[in-house]
Order: C-alpha cells, then structure tokens, then sequence
C-alpha cells in the first residue's frame, strides 16, 4: 500500500477547481480527469473502505467544507445492486477494482415501470459521468458474480445527506431518501508521516 498520498492530492485538485469556480460541465470534464489519474492505480484505498457488507456500502472519503463536493467508495458485494435512483447533482464514477453496470431509465407515465435504456460496463481505470437532467437515474449493480467491485465517486455535493429519490421498478412510484454513510469515521488525508 502506497498511501494515502495519492486520494489528498486527487482532493487537493478538486478543491482548486472548485475554488476556481469553472461552470459545471468544465467542473465535471475537469474532475473527470484527475479521476482517472487516481483510479489508475491501485494501491491507496485504505482496506476499512472496501470492506464488502450484506448490502452494497458508501464510505465517505472526503467531504469539501462547504460540500461542493464529496468522494466516496462503493463496495459491491457479488449479486449487489442498487434501486433504481436519481442522484439531483453531478457525479462522476471511476472504477477502481472489479467491474459494475449502470443501466439508466426513463421514467413514463404515472404507474408504469421505468423504462430502462443504456447499460453501461465499466472496468477498472475507466471513468462515466451523470448529469442532472441527462443520466441522472439508474441502477448500479457488480458486473461480477464471484468477487467483490470497489468504485470511486465524486459528486457535486455531500451526497450522503442530500434527499433523492429512489423509483419503483413496477409503477416508477419515487420514495424520499437520504442514504447517508457505511461508516463513521473518514481516512485521515492530513497525516503526511506515512505518505
């Protein structure tokens, strides 16, 4: 394990170009970036973050102070997947290990199943984005049965606390929901003994 080294400085350039105040689409191609230089390699992810659980988990990373933006690792378990779920801020998805599938939807008429649409593979070193209005609801689910996914996410928010929607696969009913963190501690990214 290298360190931690690498997700600080990846946080060190989110806050510069959050600080630089570029529109949102520049924000986002620009993070898009550094996010594929930070899960290009493996070797920085503290092992308490992609711990899988009886369900999938998001631990929190790093949060900016004024919640511009906040980092999380997903851990897939095999056979995991998410509701069907809209995210209200932009993200940015790098794959770290393993593999996923995004299948986004539209949704129809009142009491009618989302409609799905484009599924999406993303392995290791490969980053997607979700755009408020776009790709913004799918389901995510581990695109391998025997072994574990850990994938990187930036949003445009502290996305633990901000209220979504998650859709009823038979009528496309949306249910509030907050979903909040796996853990309650975050990686100490300021210790620079070790890294």
């Amino acid at each position: 394990m290298a360190g931690i080294g690498r997700l600080r400085d990846f946080v060190q350039g989110m806050t510069r170009l959050a600080d630089a105040g570029p529109d949102e689409a520049a924000f986002q191609e620009a993070g898009a970036v550094l996010l594929r230089d930070l899960v290009a390699v493996d070797d920085w992810l503290p092992p308490a973050c992609a711990v899988p659980g009886p369900r999938y988990r998001q631990f929190l990373l790093h949060c900016d102070p004024a919640e511009r933006f906040s980092v999380v690792s997903f851990v897939w378990g095999p056979g995991q997947r998410t509701p069907i779920h809209d995210h209200l801020v932009w993200g940015l998805v790098g794959q770290l290990r393993g593999a996923e599938i995004s299948t986004e939807y539209r949704l129809g008429a009142p009491g009618t199943p989302p409609h799905p649409g484009r599924r999406d593979l993303l392995r290791p070193g490969e980053v997607a984005l979700v755009r408020p209005g776009s790709n913004d609801i799918h389901l995510v689910e581990n695109a391998l049965a025997d072994a574990p996914s850990v994938s990187i996410h930036c949003y445009g928010g502290n996305i633990g606390a901000v209220r979504r929607h998650a859709f009823d696969p038979e009528t496309g009913a949306a249910q509030d929901f907050i979903s909040g963190y796996s853990a309650d501690m975050v990686p100490n990214l300021w210790d620079r003994s070790g890294s």
